[in-house]
């Protein structure tokens, strides 16, 4: 077959199927992934997160993952934010969630996208696939970067000249080989403005995040209290954190999002109306949201250091209920909020 043809065809449907874009890389296109997953897996930079020390040969190696595979076909899906992200820091006594999470779960729509794409490649050709988004240890942010997506800035996420930084990414593994990309080099040049706004420091230097003060990692991968001083830099953020990414000055390219299931459903509701929540109301509220996964107590903890980083007494009434709370941490949270409101 032409494979210069069919490329051709596989982006415009890639586009048709409501993908932002498309590049393609070889599967051993990152030799220096692997080296630097151990360096930061060593260096302890991943927290809780011991799944990113679990099968390190298969997440360092694209190639290693499925050895049958000729191709990787790296996919983007922006889900630009409407507003500005950082004005609900402003309202203290509101919950600030990290704009991916404000729709609904994006693993279920990109990964149903990367199927339909997925099936048409096997009708049109009869190769062998297999598709990816956070569900397997591939490190998609190199592959991208291989593939000419974007690259990995200075806060580690990856950017585009066309896209922005709003963006979820996908793959598509296939035994078919394609023409590849050239990788796409960094365009950060002396901009820092994304380690400058970081709340906790979270940045050791350019291109490395230590997870453990990330307030995504935070809010939403560690388990059990939080650093004492690292609450007071959490503000209300209680889940995720946009900051970095709200800052780069690459947004002015960014495209607006075209999946309906990425707009706002949860807006930025009242402390006292979450923390009010049990584990029901929690589910219900939560329903096809990332949030959800989370659980009801980490979220309520979350609440409560949100709380006690208001400002506003009158939260106080929202937070007592909480002291004797089953959950060990979610009381401590509550003792905490109660507190520093004092």
């Amino acid at each position: 077959m032409d494979t210069t043809a069919f490329r051709e065809k596989l982006q415009a449907r890639a586009l048709d199927e409501g993908f932002s874009a498309m590049g393609i890389c070889a599967p051993d296109a990152t030799p220096h992934t692997a080296q630097r997953l151990s360096e930061y897996v060593e260096l302890g930079r991943h927290g809780q997160m011991g799944w990113m020390a679990e099968r390190m040969s298969w997440r360092g190696s694209a190639a290693a993952l499925w050895p049958q595979a000729r191709s990787v076909i790296m996919l983007a899906e922006v889900y630009t934010p409407e507003n500005n992200p950082l004005d609900v820091l402003e309202q203290r006594d509101r919950a600030a969630v990290s704009v991916y999470a404000q729709g609904r779960d994006y693993h279920d729509l990109v990964k149903k996208r990367l199927k339909r794409l997925g099936r048409w490649m096997v009708e049109q050709t009869g190769a062998e696939i297999k598709v990816f988004v956070d569900t397997a240890p591939v490190m998609e942010k190199p592959l991208a970067q291989a593939a000419g997506l974007g690259w990995q800035g200075k806060h580690t996420n990856l950017l585009s000249r066309d896209l922005g930084n709003w963006f979820f990414l996908g793959s598509i593994f296939t035994t078919l080989d394609l023409p590849k990309d050239a990788p796409e080099t960094s365009h950060c040049g002396n901009c820092t403005a994304c380690l400058d706004i970081c709340p906790t420091n979270a940045f050791p230097a350019p291109y490395q995040l230590d997870a453990r003060r990330c307030i995504s990692y935070l809010t939403i991968e560690h388990k059990g209290p939080i650093a004492p001083d690292l609450r007071p830099l959490l503000g209300n953020r209680i889940y995720g954190c946009d900051d970095c990414l709200a800052v780069c000055p690459w947004n002015k390219f960014a495209v607006a999002a075209s999946e309906i299931g990425y707009a706002r459903r949860v807006g930025a509701p009242h402390l006292a109306e979450l923390a009010a929540l049990d584990d029901a109301a929690f589910r219900t509220l939560f329903s096809g949201s990332p949030v959800k996964r989370i659980g009801r107590d980490r979220f309520t903890r979350n609440v409560l250091y949100a709380i006690g980083n208001s400002g506003d007494p009158a939260l106080i009434d929202a937070a007592k209920p909480h002291l004797n709370d089953p959950d060990g941490t979610v009381a401590d949270a509550a003792a905490w909020a109660i507190s520093r409101l004092s």
